[in-house]
């Protein structure tokens, strides 16, 4: 949901992606794996961390708009 349109909007939805985001960050915690599951996981998390701040970028966007609109929209502000 990125305001960015260079930016493609992600594949999952915010709550699922952070669902898994917990997940990765479980098992890293966790440890017993092999490094380079290790670092996989932890790509993986990266990923899922940017795809939930486009998220939060987009709402704050959208939520910034809606009062911007709203005070516009006011004769006493």
């Amino acid at each position: 949901m990125s305001t960015d349109p260079s930016q493609p909007a992600p594949d999952i939805s915010y709550e699922e992606a952070r669902a898994e985001l917990r997940e990765i960050v479980q098992s890293l915690e966790s440890g017993g794996q092999p490094l380079e599951k290790s670092l996989a996981l932890w790509q993986r998390g990266e990923t899922l961390a940017g795809i939930c701040q486009q998220w939060l970028d987009g709402a704050r966007s959208r939520l910034d708009a809606a009062i911007a609109a709203a005070s516009s929209d006011d004769p006493d502000r």
